[in-house]
């Protein structure tokens, strides 16, 4: 036994570096410092007692962080299969299970905070008002409170500051301990099922020991949260962790809403907008083993559990579970591969399965449960097309929608009007000498947000300030041309002055808290109408609303990405599900300019799986995932010609048999940000030899370093091939 630890950093670094333990007993997946360079770096133990490389003097590991290894077994084995999986240096793998702060070296303890109790004493004078107020709350307190709390409770620093300064309070420094959970439900009565609800219980895994993968595909509306309430109640041990996947940050303020309805603390969360102290104090939670059930994004998959039991993936179809940039996982695959790891059932749900989930299912991998009845009374909405082909529109709307809508309103009810991108208009064009206004960066045009009297580019947040005149010519005839939901909003609100009109997008939900604003309103059941992109799409409940409008379902029908016909279905049929989920029934518009196109006549007969199978058909006879797997190198430099060179250079690689190559080529929007990019696609009917394959390419393109500015990546199992 050799005193040589193999220590993984947090760098984009295909490769790991040895180090002498010294005195130090190290163990798998702690955190230790270490020299590096000049620097003092965090690292994380891979391995002890490896070989020291000879004719090198290695430095020594500088200190352990902590006595326990912040990765345990199971997570540090799922990060390393992702690793390898993926292709990305296990390094910023494993780091990527750390909240920030542990990353940078900090320790594995909350910081202290300053509490505040009165001081044994008169109060402040009368004349002081405030300052009096806070002095007898504070006596009014069974323990010191934390600043935190009293500023919630109106008070300012200001007010602290002259009690301290006046001796009149006293501040001591406490280690928050990290919130424990109990695992007793709150005293709130699980709503009781359906019988189709009951049938489909009774087919999930009856218990939470052993590896079990079931997809859940039931329509929108038809209670499948009821059916995760359920499944944890029953069956999620006293001590045992759950994890919960949803796929937008949005959706979980509702989602943990219901969820502690019925578990009380044992829920908490984990997403982006948490600051540093919130996710430290999330990730200690799990890590300790408390009874939690996580209610998270993607990376949630990631956190260090020890005692997980269930894994739920909400909306499992949904694309933002992959990782775009840097380590590009699946939140969902890797959810599955965890079960594994756990020994414990997965549940993907889903009214809209992926083709792969799907597939999955036909080969027996994964057990298909089916619930295709909406919960209650309310039934499956109507489902239209409006041909809008020589019919006038009105911000993106043609007649007989807005008087679909005027009727609704009438009837007390509520409209949501999708449409599919956000701003004023995606073209400003001159009507004199054509120009039309793009951006200085991109191979795209840039988007009029009229609200600010800006244009911007929605690929790399290029912004400068509109004209009313054209910036070639100087004519007047400069126009806004399309369709986005800022003008589809002004013509909604002059159409209906006396309602509220409620645009949902990323512009209107940046400020904390203002999409549960958003819900509030729309939750009170008074008419209304929500204008909104795809966030509006995803699990959201509005008993209140029976129509949707879709304003253009014509975009997914003839694009190059071979996956777009699947998510153009999974997106209408989505917002459609918005429609009569409560008593009243519901009515689906989807304006088209191919009103005859076969997959939206199939479309309205409102059944998915049917289509699916026809999508299927499709893939399978083109050789598509998920009968192929598939992976993509792109390449971006200063010149079309460098990324080209690039992928060209690495083609040759690709060749082996059952292995096919498509490329290089320019990706879709060639040129971002004012990189030129482009992509080389390999298909391949084995996994294991695409896998083998791809480590070769990584470890040459490592070795052989392209020319300065010149970036590569690789992304496996991609959901955008543009």
């Amino acid at each position: 036994m050799t005193d040589t630890a193999r220590i993984a950093l947090n760098r984009p670094l295909r490769r790991l570096f040895d180090y002498r333990t010294g005195s130090l007993t190290l163990h798998k997946g702690q955190r230790v410092s270490v020299p590096f360079g000049r620097q003092t770096a965090t690292g994380l133990v891979v391995d002890t007692g490896t070989p020291p490389p000879a004719g090198i003097t290695l430095k020594t590991v500088t200190a352990v962080l902590e006595d326990w290894p912040a990765l345990p077994p199971e997570t540090f084995a799922l990060l390393s299969w992702a690793a390898n999986y993926y292709q990305h240096p296990l390094g910023e793998c494993l780091f990527m299970a750390l909240p920030p702060a542990l990353r940078r070296g900090q320790p594995a303890a909350l910081k202290q905070v300053s509490v505040w109790q009165a001081a044994d004493t008169e109060p402040p004078p009368a004349r002081a008002r405030r300052q009096r107020e806070l002095f007898v709350w504070l006596q009014q307190q069974t323990e010191p409170q934390p600043t935190a709390a009293i500023l919630q409770a109106g008070f300012s620093r200001a007010h602290l500051n002259t009690l301290k300064h006046k001796a009149l309070v006293i501040e001591t420094l406490h280690t928050p301990v990290p919130g424990s959970a109990t695992a007793t439900p709150t005293v709130a009565k699980l709503p009781d099922l359906s019988a189709a609800q009951s049938v489909a219980f009774s087919a999930l895994p009856a218990t939470p020991e052993g590896f079990s993968a079931t997809l859940l595909y039931g329509i929108t509306g038809s209670g499948k949260t009821e059916l995760y309430l359920h499944y944890l109640y029953d069956h999620l041990p006293t001590d045992g962790q759950a994890l919960v996947l949803v796929p937008e940050i949005n959706l979980t303020p509702q989602t943990v809403a219901r969820f502690q309805r019925y578990f009380g603390d044992r829920i908490v969360v984990w997403h982006s907008a948490l600051n540093d102290s919130e996710r430290l104090n999330t990730w200690l939670r799990i890590r300790n083993g408390e009874p939690v059930i996580l209610i998270g994004t993607r990376s949630a998959v990631l956190l260090p559990f020890t005692r997980l039991k269930t894994i739920i993936v909400d909306e499992e179809h949904d694309s933002s579970y992959k990782q775009g940039e840097g380590f590009r996982y699946s939140g969902r695959d890797l959810a599955v591969y965890r079960a594994h790891l756990n020994g414990c059932p997965v549940i993907l749900g889903s009214a809209t399965p992926s083709l792969e989930s799907f597939h999955n299912a036909r080969q027996g991998k994964y057990q298909l449960v089916k619930l295709e009845e909406r919960a209650g009374k309310a039934k499956p909405p109507g489902i239209q097309l409006l041909d809008i082909r020589s019919r006038p529109l009105e911000g993106g709307l043609a007649r007989p929608a807005l008087n679909a809508i005027q009727q609704t309103l009438e009837k007390g009810e509520q409209a949501l009007v999708f449409v599919n991108r956000r701003g004023f208009a995606p073209v400003m064009m001159c009507f004199d000498c054509g120009h039309l206004v793009e951006c200085p960066r991109c191979d795209t045009r840039l988007t009029f947000h009229r609200r600010d009297n800006a244009m911007r580019c929605h690929h790399c947040d290029y912004q400068t300030a509109a004209s009313a005149t054209c910036p070639q010519c100087a004519s007047e005839a400069f126009k806004p041309v399309g369709q986005g939901t800022e003008r589809t909003e002004d013509i909604l609100a002059q159409e209906f002055p006396d309602i509220p009109v409620i645009r949902v997008d990323r512009d209107s939900t940046q400020r904390k808290g203002s999409i549960q604003s958003i819900l509030n309103t729309v939750n009170t059941g008074k008419p209304c109408v929500l204008v909104g992109t795809q966030m509006l799409a995803k699990g959201h409940d509005f008993p209140n609303v029976t129509l949707v409008v879709a304003v253009n379902a014509d975009g997914g029908l003839f694009s190059v990405d071979f996956r777009a016909p699947e998510q153009l279905l999974q997106t209408l049929l989505q917002v459609s599900g918005r429609a009569g989920r409560g008593d009243k029934p519901g009515r689906v518009l989807i304006q088209t300019c191919h009103s005859d196109h076969p997959l939206l006549q199939s479309l309205c007969a409102g059944h998915y799986l049917p289509l699916v199978e026809q999508l299927m058909a499709e893939r399978e006879s083109g050789q598509f995932p998920p009968f192929r797997a598939m992976a993509i190198f792109r390449a971006e430099a200063d010149t079309m010609a460098r990324s080209l060179q690039l992928l060209t250079a690495i083609k040759p690689l690709t060749e082996a048999p059952g292995l096919e190559t498509w490329g290089p080529l320019p990706a879709i929007i060639a040129r971002r940000a004012n990189r030129h990019r482009a992509q080389l696609v390999v298909n391949a009917a084995n996994r294991k030899q695409l896998n083998k394959i791809l480590s070769h390419i990584c470890l040459h393109l490592d070795q052989h370093k392209p020319p300065a500015g010149t970036k590569w990546m690789l992304d496996v199992d991609p959901q955008d091939t543009g």
